[in-house]
């Protein structure tokens, strides 16, 4: 358990005066059993005509921007300010609640529970020569010898270890082959990658988006900007986070913001600008993450 600081700046310029179109941003946690957020700011240059606050499809908290349309600058600077308590899970979390039926793979989910995760369930980008599905079966063993968590913890420890993390700012992900290809890719990338890996395998999964708090050791990879991982959906445990950037299990250092179907609908900041296709200038994007750890013995986060 940590207490959190979050600041979160991202700030545009432009060669010229620009307008701006309406700016969606994922940048808010909502308060749960294993998050308490204290305090929530946000600061906007030039300030926005309008600030609305909405829940998207998946019930994650969403802000939208609106500027006058007369308004022209050569810069917009958002910096989102978090203070919360982090109350993580811990590994031992999914060995003591899954369900006993699900601790073998494979396993059915419950029949009243399909049609809410059927979706998550289905593969959602192209793997033409199965080679995603042949890195997902390299983690299963003979029909009744794979224990369902032992295999989980062991994709997520080898997307570590065997891939070379490369930070890119560019937006987008690369499609899990082309990671497998290039034995390399961001946090995104290898969240993609562990999601389709377990889809192919019956799994459904959800891509996680949010920020990353080193712990002592200062070897966890993705600080600095906004990070990603994923969670998998075991019954009797719930939705269970793992981290394959940093081989994190069950949501420890990761303070969750969003979780969506796919990478695309999880974009912190997106918008546009109304101007000449030269006008951009640069973007820079700093997230600074303090945590000072709670001791053990101090009263938990309230549900």
């Amino acid at each position: 358990m940590a207490r959190i600081s979050i600041v979160h700046t991202t700030e545009y310029t432009y060669r010229n005066p620009v307008g701006l179109t309406r700016h969606r941003m994922m940048i808010r946690p909502d308060d749960s059993h294993d998050l308490r957020l204290h305090r929530a700011s946000l600061e906007v240059d030039p300030s926005p005509a309008k600030i609305r606050w909405a829940h998207d499809v998946f019930n994650n908290s969403i802000c939208f921007l609106e500027w006058a349309e007369t308004l022209r600058t050569k810069h917009l600077s958002i910096v989102s300010t978090l203070d919360l308590t982090h109350h993580p899970a811990g590994p031992a979390l999914p060995a003591c609640t899954l369900d006993p039926a699900a601790e073998v793979f494979p396993f059915s989910y419950a029949a009243e529970e399909i049609p809410d995760l059927s979706r998550l369930a289905e593969r959602q980008l192209p793997d033409p020569n199965g080679t995603v599905d042949a890195w997902a079966r390299r983690f299963v063993a003979r029909p009744g010898d794979t224990q369902t968590l032992k295999m989980l913890e062991a994709m997520t420890h080898a997307i570590k270890a065997e891939f070379r993390y490369e930070a890119r700012h560019e937006e987008g992900t690369q499609i899990p082959a082309e990671t497998l290809a290039l034995g390399s890719g961001t946090c995104r990338d290898f969240a993609v990658l562990m999601m389709e890996a377990l889809r192919s395998l019956g799994l459904a999964a959800r891509f996680v988006t949010g920020y990353l708090y080193d712990d002592t050791s200062g070897t966890t990879r993705g600080g600095g900007s906004t990070h990603a991982w994923c969670s998998v959906y075991l019954p009797g445990a719930g939705w269970m986070e793992y981290d394959p950037t940093n081989g994190l299990v069950a949501g420890a250092n990761l303070v969750r913001v969003g979780a969506t179907r796919t990478a695309e609908q999880a974009l912190p900041i997106s918008g546009g600008y109304v101007g000449d296709p030269n006008d951009p200038a640069g973007l820079h994007v700093c997230v600074a993450v303090s945590a000072v750890p709670i001791p053990e013995s101090a009263s938990p986060v309230a549900g």
